[in-house]
């Protein structure tokens, strides 16, 4: 199939893997951001592949993994009211709450439904005008501008029915929170393609000039991986700290100016909570006031609540590139995709779920 079968060219991931061992002279530790790549990368075991002096680790890029707590919690109690129809993608349902998660709200009678769209809740809400229909806004700047559609129409249409939850967060203030970390060891990045896409690249480079860091934008498969690391390690063995596309046949430097506009009109930037992290500044996409009619935390009085996380789960650790998945104790025993502790273990995206399931619950590198 065409732009996967080339990049997974065993050939050519061997020929990578080979000019990576041939330029690395020290050690390097580098970040990959986003979670599809950290499962394609334990998938294919690529970071297996790499010299013993290059470390992987794993980035805050799975927008299920960063929702707070008290955000699941939000969409629980809001879930659970029998006027609503909540909509969500299909990763938000296993992610625990403090108590319970979506799934038992839906065996319990809620009627809670899997959508593959933002515009499937609308139009659900056009169909039902009796009922609350609610959308669960999660994401990255990836997922945003249909997120932002979905508003738009809802105000174009007039439909008093229908509202998001939102949980956007913004990429770039969470690398810069990792690298202002004094717990920080990452050398260097590989961006998330995907986000790019839509955002372009002029945002890591102040990013990159200020912590003398290099930025590599990557893909999903094999080979694009491989060649952003090799990449970002011939930065850094050459003392260069730039930003550079490695993922051109998706990625343009502007990015889509017609999906950053449209973010622009229905989102502000606003703080945002990460699970397992803590709040970052301007992290966050929020409504703007002339959509604010559509904030199901405003509509359902929700908007001030708190939860504690679970001092059991070290997500933030891991999502922060500080431990491995195969470091906190409760990995695979009391931990796991069954009985999960934290979204980590359960997003088709979390690196605890990759480590489980491409490795075992032994994971522990040999």
């Amino acid at each position: 199939m065409k732009f996967i079968d080339e990049y997974r060219n065993a050939k050519d991931v061997k020929c990578y893997a080979r000019l990576i061992l041939q330029i690395t002279t020290r050690p390097w530790t580098i970040m990959e951001i986003c979670g599809g790549q950290t499962h394609a990368i334990i998938r294919f075991g690529i970071d297996q592949l790499l010299p013993k002096e290059i470390e992987l680790v794993h980035g805050p890029g799975c927008p299920v993994c960063v929702t707070p707590l008290e955000l699941i919690d939000k969409a629980l109690e809001i879930a659970d009211k029998k006027t609503v129809i909540f909509c969500s993608f299909g990763d938000m349902l296993r992610v625990p709450g403090s108590r319970k998660d979506l799934f038992s709200v839906k065996a319990q009678g809620g009627d809670v439904r899997i959508v593959y769209s933002p515009m499937d809740a609308l139009e659900l809400a056009e169909d039902n005008p009796e009922r609350e229909v609610v959308f669960f806004a999660v994401g990255f700047e990836t997922t945003a501008p249909a997120n932002a559609m979905a508003v738009h129409e809802a105000k174009r249409k007039g439909l008093k029915n229908f509202s998001v939850l939102v949980s956007h967060v913004l990429v770039p203030p969470a690398m810069e929170a990792i690298l202002s970390s004094a717990d920080n060891r990452v050398q260097g990045f590989l961006a998330a393609g995907h986000v790019c896409t839509v955002m372009g690249t002029a945002e890591y480079e102040p990013l990159a000039k200020k912590y003398r860091v290099p930025m590599v934008v990557t893909g999903f498969e094999p080979i694009d991986i491989l060649k952003g690391i090799f990449m970002c390690v011939k930065q850094l063995e050459e003392g260069r700290f730039e930003v550079e596309n490695a993922y051109a046949r998706c990625v343009q430097g502007q990015g889509n100016p017609v999906a950053q506009q449209l973010i622009k009109e229905v989102f502000r930037v606003v703080p945002r909570k990460w699970r397992g992290v803590g709040e970052i500044a301007q992290s966050g996409l929020g409504l703007k006031d002339a959509y604010a009619g559509f904030d199901a935390e405003r509509r359902f009085g929700v908007a001030d609540t708190t939860v504690d996380e679970s001092p059991e789960c070290i997500s933030g650790q891991i999502l922060q590139g500080i431990k491995k998945p195969y470091e906190c104790p409760a990995f695979g025993t009391r931990c796991n995709p069954e009985r999960p502790l934290g979204a980590t273990m359960v997003s088709s995206e979390g690196a605890c779920a990759a480590y489980y399931r491409y490795r075992g619950y032994s994971a522990v590198p040999t």
